[in-house]
């Protein structure tokens, strides 16, 4: 069993970025394709990014598409998330998580970290 951890959650102006981080234990980060959610206050689960195992693959939900940018480093078991032109609507806890199959990644992953809390404020 995998267990996550992120880092990296914070108070930021609108406008400002944030490095988000995931770390892995008990497995390693190269053996999942690893994916990002968030939760607002008084919403569902939304799918932020993903991540193929290998990287050749990523893929993002349409309202970071050319803000945030997911990437990893498996030699070191870590998944970051890139936030750039932070706005408040970005304010929610973020989530990592880890899948066996990619399709899984991005809609029900098999392991997921307690998550980091994001504030932006405007």
């Amino acid at each position: 069993q995998v267990q996550l951890v992120e880092s990296g959650g914070g108070l930021v102006q609108a406008g400002g970025s944030l490095r988000l981080s995931c770390t892995a234990s008990g497995g390693t980060v190269s053996s999942y394709h690893m994916g990002w959610f968030r939760q607002a206050p008084g919403k569902e689960h939304e799918f932020v990014a993903t991540i193929s195992w290998s990287g050749s693959r990523t893929y993002y939900t349409d309202s970071v598409k050319g803000r945030f940018s997911i990437s990893r480093d498996n030699a070191k078991n870590t998944v970051y998330l890139q936030m750039n032109s932070l706005t408040p609507e970005d304010t929610a806890i973020y989530y990592c998580a880890a899948a066996r199959t990619y399709s899984r990644s991005y809609t029900n992953p098999d392991f997921w970290g307690q998550g980091t809390q994001v504030t932006v404020s405007s």
